[in-house]
């Protein structure tokens, strides 16, 4: 990237009631954890029109999307107003510290997405401490793949939390598939006040719940992980959780909206 800068160019009992699932007149849920580009390790892929047909179908009013190459991120937030971006950080790149920055400046760049699993480090590594600082100046949360040995267990995730206490650290997956990992991302969250959890992947439906009312109403949030996950399977698992109306629409739309800063309209 060099040193450019960076310019702006029906079933009525799942789906509750309408004040659950309505932001300000307009529909429905912020998913707060969605993949754009190919990946053919998973024999997925998901471009710009992709997204909106998948945002469109789903009830999707807003979203947070993020990939490994940022430059197509900032294309695709560039092409759709209700779509955000963060910055994909990988500290085994050069000057990945400055490129955090420089995105992080294009005001559709609300925070920074980890993946210590792909790229191959472990989240509280002294490397990943300029991009907190970084974030913590700017007041903007990270998001960070959780669930998967070595490199992603969420009690290294809350290694990072207590090194940098005031920073907004989203732990993606909330644990993932493996119920012991769930539980602990569940535990971490109900002792350390900065960190939230993101569903998508995590199958059982009645850790949302616990979750909600371990950690709190306002640090769950609902992501889909598409294109590795469907959007409607995933807000389902909300909808059948077992909480009120009230508390469906926090996690679907309402928590992301605060945490990111996105105002709802």
């Amino acid at each position: 990237m060099g040193g450019s800068n960076l310019t702006a160019g029906s079933d009525v009992s799942l789906l509750g009631n309408a004040a659950a699932l309505t932001a300000c007149g307009r529909s429905l849920v912020f998913d707060s954890h969605m993949h754009v580009g190919d990946f053919p390790l998973f024999g997925v892929a998901l471009d710009g029109d992709g997204l909106a047909a998948t945002m469109s179908s789903a009830g999707i009013g807003k979203g947070v999307i993020f990939s490994p190459d940022n430059a197509y991120t900032l294309r695709v937030v560039e092409s759709m107003p209700d779509v955000f971006g963060m910055v994909w950080v990988n500290p085994r790149e050069p000057d990945y510290v400055e490129d955090a920055a420089r995105y992080l400046d294009h005001p559709k760049f609300l925070g920074a997405k980890l993946h210590p699993l792909l790229d191959g480090y472990l989240p509280a590594d002294p490397a990943i401490h300029p991009v907190m600082r970084l974030l913590l100046e700017r007041g903007l949360p990270v998001l960070i793949h959780s669930g998967h040995p070595i490199f992603s267990l969420p009690w290294s995730i809350e290694e990072l939390a207590v090194a940098f206490p005031d920073n907004k650290i989203i732990m993606g997956h909330m644990g993932h598939s493996n119920v012991v990992y769930i539980n602990a991302a569940i535990d971490i969250a109900s002792r350390r006040q900065n960190v939230y959890l993101e569903t998508s992947g995590m199958p059982m439906h009645t850790k949302i719940r616990e979750a909600v009312e371990r950690a709190g109403p306002e640090r769950v949030l609902y992501g889909s992980d598409a294109p590795f996950h469907h959007p409607e399977v995933e807000m389902l698992k909300v909808r059948l959780s077992g909480l009120s109306d009230e508390l469906v629409g926090r996690v679907l739309r309402s928590n992301s909206e605060q945490l990111f800063g996105v105002p709802c309209g």
